[in-house]
């Protein structure tokens, strides 16, 4: 295996709106083809055939999708995949359980059409900073390019039919990733992020569904697809987040205020480990890099930017590192690697700028 530079992505840019606070919006739909069995009971044929008529489609509008690449799961290697999960541009199930699972991915990496997925189906766009309505166009845009040639399954009482039930109607996923570090280090998130499943948002870590809150990042995404449309769920969403950013706001101000010098000591001294420490583990990586945002984002810490923390993100997890070192690691070995991958990111920007 040959080293690799791994690429940014359009989410890690680190602008947008509220970006002191939201790293990124995602929007997600769900689709499946008229006729044919979901891709769990789909046959071998059948799923192979969902994966060449997609293509077909897509080679059929060139022009819409002319920087777009077909990626079949079955010709990346395990690495590979695992590349495309860390950047949130593929899911787990695509890239480890998929029977003919491929990715149709734009060249910004902005959008990425995940095909024999749970659903036939995926389309998926993730911008930075809160952006919920502009992912929603995006998406709704490469919708009806497929459904120009594709005759999706449809109820006119259910709506849009999917494999899980939860996504029936709309098919939508909407969701917002969030750093807070002030309302979790004061002790509010907890009543807070506990509140949010009463108006139907579900609330969970890095990586979604069965990941756990770590380095103070927090996904908040519509647990509803039945009976709202996506108009109305986004809405619901973007009221609620502006809500928790409001309060994060208010946490940090009311912290920076009583307390600037221990911010900023914690904030310099958590730079200082990313630039000379010698083994790190990956929970420790994800709250320095915290930390440091944390920082930043109050002025209080320079020789970064919002654009490297999010690089640095992805730089710490197991698939980047190994191909960025060009060889299969160990964890005890990926310890050691993650420090040498961090200082070379920050030289890097640092002869930048």
């Amino acid at each position: 295996m040959k080293p690799k530079k791994i690429t940014a992505c359009r989410w890690m840019d680190g602008g947008g709106p509220e970006a002191e606070v939201v790293i990124s919006s995602r929007i997600r739909i769900a689709r499946n083809i008229e006729g044919v069995p979901f891709p769990y009971l789909a046959s071998d044929a059948q799923t192979r055939q969902i994966q060449e008529t997609v293509a077909e489609v897509a080679a059929s509008q060139k022009e819409a999708f002319e920087h777009f690449t077909l990626l079949p799961m079955e010709n990346l290697a395990s690495l590979e995949k695992e590349l495309l999960v860390e950047k949130h541009l593929a899911s787990p199930f695509l890239a480890r359980e998929s029977q003919h699972g491929a990715l149709f991915l734009r060249r910004d990496e902005a959008v990425s059409i995940m095909i024999n997925e749970e659903d036939h189906i995926r389309i998926q766009v993730i911008l930075p900073g809160l952006q919920l309505e502009e992912a929603l166009q995006e998406a709704e845009k490469y919708d009806d390019l497929l459904e120009e040639k594709i005759n999706y399954a449809f109820d006119e009482g259910y709506g849009y039919l999917t494999a899980c039930p939860t996504n029936v109607g709309t098919g939508l996923r909407a969701s917002v990733m969030l750093h807070l570090p002030a309302l979790i280090m004061t002790g509010q998130a907890n009543r807070l992020l506990g509140a949010l499943s009463q108006v139907g948002l579900a609330v969970r870590g890095l990586y979604g569904e069965g990941t756990e809150i770590i380095g103070n990042l927090v996904q908040i995404s519509n647990q509803v697809t039945l009976g709202q449309s996506e108009e109305e769920i986004i809405r619901n969403l973007g009221g609620v987040t502006r809500q928790v950013i409001e309060q994060e706001q208010t946490a940090r101000q009311a912290m920076l205020n009583e307390n600037r010098a221990r911010i900023a000591d914690r904030s310099w001294r958590a730079l200082g480990l990313l630039r000379y420490a010698q083994i790190m583990s990956s929970q420790e990586a994800m709250q320095l890099l915290s930390d440091v945002r944390l920082g930043y984002d109050l002025g209080l810490v320079k020789g970064v930017d919002r654009k490297l923390l999010n690089e640095m993100l992805v730089t710490i997890r197991p698939a980047c590192l190994q191909i960025a070192a060009g060889k299969e690691l160990s964890p005890s070995e990926r310890d050691l690697e993650r420090p040498e991958r961090l200082k070379t990111l920050l030289e890097e920007y640092k002869e930048a700028v």
